[in-house]
């Protein structure tokens, strides 16, 4: 659960949308400031999503599906469906962890500007500093993939890629490469931006009988 939920604030952290529509960018440095400029017009944004992760020695398969809503600054609400429920919501404070059958919520503190992984430093304009970026083949067809890769060690991934259309820069799909080798992909659709999203839709509130884990101990 860990991993899984490291995993979707890192894609979550660079998740947003083009509200318009620029030429084609195809030098990896020029889409990646275009990019930027395109995050830096989005106050919010929600979509479909689908959820695929290979790993392990047998390179077995998961694939989930849900909604997401996210809101600047920090707030992330990730609604999993299937095959079993499940929740991540960032208020901007606090990161609230829960899955549902394990009757438990883990409560952890949102990393300070300090601590950020390199997806934060990015959006926040720090690319040539942070990160080396290249053109790659793009997990999902009829997109560009932009593979950025930290110039400094991160603990939960190796490099990140963000795939999307041309023209437009809206996103497709944002996957991570981890340093146990497994790949996740996150594809997106009926994406939706500035719609004026309510800070009330990342409230968690603690599921009744379940015990909440803050910094390795438990609560009831």
């Amino acid at each position: 659960m860990r991993r899984l939920a490291a995993v979707v604030l890192v894609l979550g952290s660079c998740a947003w949308a083009a509200a318009q529509a620029p030429p084609p960018v195809q030098n990896a440095d020029a889409l990646a400031r275009a990019l930027q400029q395109r995050y830096q017009t989005i106050a919010d944004f929600s979509a479909d999503f689908v959820h695929t992760y290979r790993g392990g020695v047998l390179r077995t398969q998961t694939r989930e599906r849900g909604t997401v809503k996210i809101k600047k600054p920090g707030k992330m609400r990730w609604v999993y469906t299937a095959p079993e429920p499940k929740e991540f919501v960032s208020d901007g404070v606090k990161i609230y962890s829960h899955i549902p059958q394990d009757r438990q919520v883990r409560v952890s503190p949102v990393p300070a500007d300090s601590d950020a992984a390199t997806p934060a430093l990015f959006l926040a304009g720090d690319v040539t500093a942070s990160i080396t970026a290249s053109i790659v083949e793009s997990p999902v067809a009829g997109a560009v993939g932009l593979k950025l890769t930290p110039k400094k060690p991160e603990p939960q991934y190796e490099y990140f890629v963000v795939a999307t259309s041309q023209p437009g820069l809206q996103i497709r799909a944002l996957a991570t490469h981890d340093l146990q080798g497994g790949d996740s992909v996150i594809t997106f659709v009926n994406l939706k931006e500035n719609q004026g999203i309510s800070d009330k839709e990342f409230v968690f509130r603690i599921p009744k009988g379940a015990d909440v884990i803050t910094n390795g101990t438990g609560n009831q």
